[in-house]
């Protein structure tokens, strides 16, 4: 054969073969691609209310319990790895708020479908629950019912939720802390968006969390706040948008309280907020207990049942650094109670305050009004 038709014949089965092979995807769909694409190593399919779990080849489980679903594809994993290996659920079903999941480390969760949670419970239970684990990640979950947590994570490290949407009729949304030993840290949490709604207390609390970067948190019609970070430092959150969220106590859409940015005895700047906005509800913003080492960036706030900001034993925090809006009726107020130092180091700028007031009482340490816009409002501060 002359060589020029072998390599034009060579040519054209590479390029067909090229083009009839399936691309090769990632080891894992990062958070913000389609739902179930990419490789996976467990499938788990509800076929007409029947569960099917596949690992490769091999059928692990048949039957009609998503959760036996769950714990069949989380048990064909490979064992003792060190590497992720992923879990993708398609089809919805549901689960009880007396039961749960927990997801290994070197796990990667893709739900795409919805759980719904029935009954009643006590304690951590949780659709999605995890403890001491490390390297874990919940890519999409979309979760409806009454659960005690939507999703509940404990002493873990290296953890990602990529898209949950939450639409409950009781629960808290997303719970993330230390609480089994208080003498570590939860560390390197990364939530890309999530919405919760209906919930009975908050959309999204953490506690005990050094390294957490939130892109959105939206709330809807939580019953406490939309964002709460306790006792957690080093975070950096894109976003809170809530609407009324706490209505009726003393929550806020945004919410940091027990030593939350406190670093050994000081607050350094560590926990950055790039947007809050909030809609009726209880209060917008809510700095408490000794926390602080704080910046929000933008602030949107208008019509909350309670203060449109408090700042109540907050320290070095610089409130609306580059722009911000604040309707009444609630307010704007720098206060202190007896059993902690009082607030210091507090700025409040670029505000138009609207049908509002800023008070200050008493009198903090350090604390500055600086290019704020009264409209109908008063301001009585040291």
């Amino acid at each position: 054969m002359r060589s020029w038709i072998r390599k034009a014949l060579t040519a054209g089965f590479a390029v067909g073969l090229v083009a009839t092979l399936p691309a090769v995807p990632s080891a894992a769909a990062g958070p913000l691609a389609d739902c179930g694409t990419g490789s996976f190593n467990a499938e788990a399919v509800n076929n007409g209310g029947t569960w099917t779990v596949r690992n490769g080849g091999k059928t692990v489980y048949t039957g009609t319990s998503l959760l036996s679903a769950l714990q069949s594809a989380a048990g064909s994993l490979s064992a003792g790895r060190t590497w992720k290996e992923r879990i993708v659920v398609r089809g919805s079903g549901s689960m009880s708020a007396g039961s749960r999941f927990s997801l290994p480390s070197y796990t990667v969760l893709d739900v795409c479908g919805t759980i719904n949670v029935t009954g009643t419970g006590s304690g951590d239970q949780a659709p999605v629950y995890a403890r001491n684990v490390r390297d874990i990640e919940v890519q999409h979950l979309n979760l409806t019912g009454s659960p005690l947590y939507g999703v509940f994570i404990r002493n873990a490290e290296n953890v990602t939720l990529g898209q949950l949407d939450l639409r409950l009729s009781s629960g808290l949304g997303v719970r993330i802390d230390n609480r089994g030993d208080t003498s570590r840290w939860t560390r390197n949490v990364r939530i890309d968006n999530v919405y919760v709604q209906g919930s009975s207390t908050h959309g999204v609390e953490t506690y005990g969390v050094d390294g957490l970067t939130i892109g959105t948190v939206t709330a809807r019609n939580t019953g406490g706040s939309g964002l709460l970070l306790n006792e957690t430092i080093n975070a950096t959150v894109s976003k809170v948008d809530g609407s009324g969220a706490g209505t009726g106590t003393g929550y806020a859409a945004f919410r940091t309280a027990n030593r939350n940015g406190r670093i050994g005895n000081s607050y350094p700047v560590n926990i950055r907020v790039g947007e809050v906005i909030a809609r009726g509800g209880g209060r917008g913003v809510f700095c408490v207990s000794e926390s602080g080492g704080m910046v929000i960036d933008r602030l949107d706030i208008a019509q909350t049942g309670g203060n449109a900001i408090l700042l109540e034993n907050c320290y070095n925090v610089n409130l609306a650094a580059q722009s911000g809006k604040v309707a009444g009726p609630g307010d704007i107020r720098l206060a202190s109670r007896a059993e902690f130092p009082v607030t210091s180091d507090v700025t409040v700028r670029n505000l138009t305050v609207t049908n509002s007031a800023i008070t200050e009482n008493p009198c903090g340490v350090n604390t500055n009004f600086v290019n704020n816009t009264l409209v109908n409002s008063t301001q009585k501060v040291c």
